[in-house]
């Protein structure tokens, strides 16, 4: 629904409310770590490496003003193995198999993925490629919620 009201001021309406729904669903991964012995620390170190990642690698494409449009194929071949890797991984927990090493693998390879994908968005973003705001911002807002989440992960196992 997103594509087909970017460019009226009904898209505004739908990332509005697509941004409250990514929210809202934070709001249960999140008691889930804040219950943890350490879980404050854990979401905070997880919100700072998230800012840390997404203003370093903007500003650096910002600044040195380079065209990261060469990731494009990157970035298009990473999501495909992602999602495959993600229904693998869905499928082997299904049959009872232990996943817990590959998943972190997994949420270290999403981490990976949404980096390459926030410089090829900037640039984009710099350099003309998208010139539509609502998904220019929608765009980097998953991004960075994809590299929080598997940031809480990582962390999350690290601290069990």
């Amino acid at each position: 629904m997103l594509p087909r009201t970017a460019n009226s001021s009904t898209g505004l309406v739908v990332v509005f409310a697509f941004t409250g729904l990514i929210g809202a669903s934070l709001g249960p991964i999140l008691n889930h770590y804040l219950a943890l012995t350490n879980g404050p620390g854990i979401v905070m170190q997880a919100l700072g490496g998230t800012a840390i990642t997404f203003l370093g690698l903007s500003g650096y494409a910002l600044v040195s003003r380079k065209d990261f449009s060469f990731l494009h194929g990157f970035v298009a071949m990473g999501m495909i193995v992602m999602i495959l890797a993600m229904l693998a991984l869905l499928g082997a927990s299904l049959f009872g198999v232990d996943v817990s090493m590959l998943s972190l693998a997994f949420s270290a390879g999403v981490i990976l993925l949404m980096s390459a994908l926030i410089l090829f968005q900037t640039s984009a973003i710099i350099h003309g490629g998208e010139t539509n705001y609502i998904m220019a911002t929608t765009s980097l807002y998953l991004s960075i919620i994809n590299i929080f989440t598997s940031l809480l992960h990582l962390l999350g196992a690290a601290d069990d």
